[in-house]
């Protein structure tokens, strides 16, 4: 696995991608991640090329291996799906999970209005990659504040 730059980083800042890189590599069928701010804009993300935590090696990257794909994805489903919550008045999204032939794609909401978005493989565990989700944002949920949201976006605008 490539190890992502946390040079400058704050200890809130590394510990996001720490637990980022632990999702990608410890759930199985998992092939991405990205988190994304309530506006849409990507913060971390496990594409090594977009400066996020990382891929582990042999695993298949998200879709078309672009981070920002999947952040869209991500960033269009959590508004949509909480777009039909509000008209269906049925309160607020907790996961949204999309599953398709070759692949799925899963939403949930952090607290701070951030989504973490997965894709992962059609043969995944859904009960455990939604286990380690939920893992995820109970640990980050806390730790996204406006500061550390600003950090990570900044990193991600500096990286080559």
């Amino acid at each position: 696995m490539t190890a992502p730059s946390t040079y400058g980083l704050s200890t809130q800042a590394r510990n996001l991608q720490w637990l980022l890189t632990d999702l990608v590599e410890e759930v199985p069928g998992v092939n991405s991640v990205a988190v994304v701010s309530s506006d849409g804009l990507l913060l971390l993300s496990s594409d090594p090329g977009a400066g996020g935590a990382g891929e582990p090696q042999g695993k298949t990257k998200g879709p078309r291996g672009a981070s920002a794909d999947l952040a869209t994805i991500v960033s269009g489903l959590g508004s949509l799906t909480t777009g039909a919550a509000a008209l269906m008045e049925t309160g607020a999204v907790k996961q949204t999970m999309v599953a398709m032939e070759h692949g799925s794609v899963f939403v949930m909401a952090i607290s701070d209005g951030s989504l973490l978005g997965v894709h992962a493989t059609p043969d995944c565990d859904m009960g455990v990659v939604a286990y380690h989700m939920a893992l995820f944002v109970g640990r980050a949920g806390h730790v996204l504040t406006p500061e550390v949201r600003s950090e990570l976006r900044q990193s991600m605008e500096n990286t080559p």
